[in-house]
């Protein structure tokens, strides 16, 4: 006698569906009110750099500012986190003397799960929170306006 196993059917939703529903989020305001995102060139095909904002949170050296991002999709997102880049400049231990964010320093990117992966919003969300750590949130930051490039 033999038993067979149920198998499980697993569907892979292709890369731009995934990320066309991020975008149609963003564009009808159904983020989060403290980020925002939105294709970096309106002629990305690929869908793959995003501009992005953080509104710094309340009680930390970046209060009430609009902190700017560029975030990238590779090509095996959403199995695979983005890259992220800060444009404005930040003092955060998880952020490099460039504005390029060390993905084994921020929980969002470090536990990134490719079964169930997280989104370009979680990711700005998970920064936002970065900033509000005890370790972080007094730290001293650059003034306001500066950027890395």
């Amino acid at each position: 006698l033999t038993t067979m196993a149920a198998q499980q059917e697993k569907i892979v939703v292709p890369r731009n569906f995934y990320l066309l529903d991020e975008l149609e989020r963003a564009e009808k305001g159904k983020t989060h009110m403290t980020i925002s995102m939105g294709l970096a060139r309106g002629d990305d095909v690929t869908l793959s750099d995003w501009q992005c904002t953080i509104l710094g949170p309340d009680g930390t050296g970046v209060e009430n500012r609009i902190l700017s991002l560029l975030v990238s999709c590779g090509p095996d997102y959403p199995r695979e986190p983005p890259s992220v880049c800060f444009q404005s400049r930040v003092n955060l231990s998880c952020v490099d003397n460039k504005g390029q964010v060390d993905p084994r320093k921020v929980n969002v990117l470090r536990l990134w799960n490719r079964e169930q992966p997280g989104n370009i919003e979680s990711v700005l969300q998970g920064l936002r929170k970065e900033f509000m750590a005890p370790a972080e949130k007094k730290k001293q930051q650059p003034a306001d306006g500066q950027t890395y490039f």
